[in-house]
């Protein structure tokens, strides 16, 4: 039973997902804003809202570890599972944007930023409330962003129909869909994952990270299939903004998060690379199969220390 459960959940997440990415498209034609805009706010949030529930649950149920843990896990996915899958299925990424000058300070500030709160151990509700700040200062910045956009960049998108009557419950519905469907997902793999022995640490940690990396996961697969190699880029640059801002302030608000970090060193420094290495891809733009290969690596070293450390 469990096994037509995962596959339906998979189903309506892969459906929900396609209906993001069509109305997110009519917004940005109505509006003529830059698809990558559209991803790093409007998709990235929406996607984001699997985090965000687990760790705000985890934070009122006195687990600050799995909430913290889920942060950390998910940022690692989204870049060596997430946006390596994008490298390696695209078949042609030559991005409009230029993700190094406008973008890269965004993907890497809230994780330094992060590092700086948990020196003393805590993530307290003042240290919650910068954290949503900057995630203030980054919405922003793309708005801005996106008003001194030369018309030339945006003379090829047509308004065509629109409807927010039609578009808005379609919308919703898609990120319910999407929700629901990485939920249920979650939970029958959990239940598979049981019946075949694998321990609870495993299920836990590694189970919630990558359940709630599939919104993103499948947007951003749907989005590079189709063409929109920025929408997909900034999916993924939003929602690791989103992560380290939103969510953990999130939590964090709900109840302080203690942690210690000398715990999490190698998953702290595996998020710390794995950013980095993000930040030399567009540096160099090297939007290439190799640069997809080179994520991989790290996300195997990642799960394979998680494995060697039960």
């Amino acid at each position: 039973m469990n096994f037509v459960i995962f596959v339906i959940a998979m189903g309506v997440l892969i459906w929900g997902a396609d209906l993001i990415i069509n109305q997110s498209e009519r917004i940005a034609l109505k509006f003529k804003i830059p698809e990558f805009i559209i991803g790093a706010t409007l998709i990235a949030l929406g996607t984001s809202l699997p985090e965000m529930a687990a760790s705000i649950a985890a934070s009122y149920n006195g687990k600050p570890d799995i909430a913290i843990a889920n942060v950390i896990g998910s940022n690692i996915l989204n870049i060596t599972l997430v946006l390596a899958t994008v490298f390696l299925i695209a078949k042609k990424i030559n991005p409009n944007r230029d993700f190094f000058a406008k973008d890269s300070t965004w993907a890497l500030v809230p994780v330094l930023v992060f590092i700086l709160m948990i020196l003393d151990g805590v993530i307290s509700r003042f240290d919650a409330t910068l954290l949503l700040l900057l995630m203030g200062a980054y919405l922003l910045f793309l708005l801005q962003d996106a008003k001194n956009m030369p018309e030339d960049d945006l003379e090829d998108l047509d308004e065509g129909t629109f409807s927010w009557a039609k578009t808005i419950p379609v919308l919703i519905g898609a990120f319910l869909l999407v929700v629901i469907g990485a939920h249920f997902t979650v939970e029958s793999a959990s239940e598979i994952a049981k019946s075949f022995g694998i321990s609870e640490w495993i299920i836990g940690i590694i189970m919630i990270s990558l359940g709630t990396s599939l919104p993103e996961l499948v947007v951003s697969i749907s989005a590079a299939v189709k063409g929109k190699v920025d929408m997909a880029i900034g999916n993924i640059i939003g929602s690791n903004m989103a992560n380290t801002t939103v969510v953990l302030g999130a939590a964090a608000l709900t109840s302080p998060l203690t942690i210690d970090a000398s715990a999490y060193i190698f998953d702290i420094a595996t998020m710390i690379v794995a950013t980095l290495l993000l930040v030399f891809i567009t540096a160099n733009k090297l939007y290439t199969k190799s640069a997809g290969i080179s994520l991989v690596i790290i996300l195997g070293l990642f799960l394979h220390n998680t494995l060697q450390n039960m």
